[in-house]
């Protein structure tokens, strides 16, 4: 097909108007809803939430990202984001924590509602909340938990009955007693206390280590994260 060089100009102003269009259609990451969702204050934990680091996300660009705030003794309680100088929306609205080349280091997907979570092979599961989440005083009072709970194991038989009670065991957290017969499963573990965690109920070993419980209703709480079987707490 002969092409008419008088035409080129026409045709490199229609390419132009068409690749315009479709960028207005694109909306930019600064524009779009879910980069506006995250501005702010985040709380970032470990599944334990033993370690945590408070990040702010700000429009501010830089390079091909943007800038954030990170507070100072981050790098000392999650060594994870010790590189992280930058932050941008990935696909599927992924909220993508960068070292200083644009590498990835985290990649939080939202679960739910002010909540995202990220994993890191071999590492387990990241949480960020928003700030004023991470803050609510959202939970059961001791009262409303105190007494004898039965712990079982996989296809729901039971494997111990532990009592939790509301004697103080320290600053934010109380004692439990384990009753006689406890499968080593829980005798290994050796739950000394427990204490509520915005929502969840946390058993406390005497050496540091947690388990923690998310309420599937007021009478059966469920392990977090569930693993290769559910754990699963019961008030009897």
């Amino acid at each position: 097909m002969r092409y008419d060089l008088a035409l080129a100009p026409a045709f490199a102003l229609l390419a132009a108007l068409v690749a315009t269009g479709a960028e207005a259609q694109q909306p930019s990451p600064a524009t779009s809803e879910a980069f506006k969702a995250v501005l702010g204050k985040w709380e970032i934990s470990n599944a334990d939430r033993d370690r945590t680091c408070t990040i702010t996300f700000r429009a501010d660009p830089t390079g091909t990202a943007f800038k954030l705030e990170m507070d100072k003794a981050c790098p000392g309680q999650m060594p994870e984001v010790k590189d992280v100088v930058a932050w941008n929306i990935g696909g599927l609205d992924l909220v993508r924590l960068l070292d200083g080349k644009g590498k990835p280091v985290m990649e939080f997907t939202e679960v739910e509602s002010g909540t995202y979570e990220a994993q890191r092979p071999g590492e387990g599961v990241y949480f960020m909340q928003s700030a004023a989440v991470a803050a609510s005083p959202v939970g059961l009072a001791a009262d409303q938990m105190a007494g004898d709970w039965s712990l079982l194991r996989g296809s729901g038989k039971s494997i111990c009955t532990i009592t939790l009670t509301n004697t103080a065991a320290g600053p934010d957290n109380f004692a439990l007693k384990l009753k006689p017969g406890c499968d080593v499963f829980v005798t290994r573990f050796g739950p000394a206390s427990w204490y509520m965690d915005r929502g969840e109920l946390v058993l406390k070993s005497s050496k540091g280590q947690f388990w923690r419980f998310e309420e599937s209703d007021p009478v059966n709480w469920t392990r977090v994260p569930e693993g290769r079987e559910a754990i699963t707490l019961v008030r009897q």
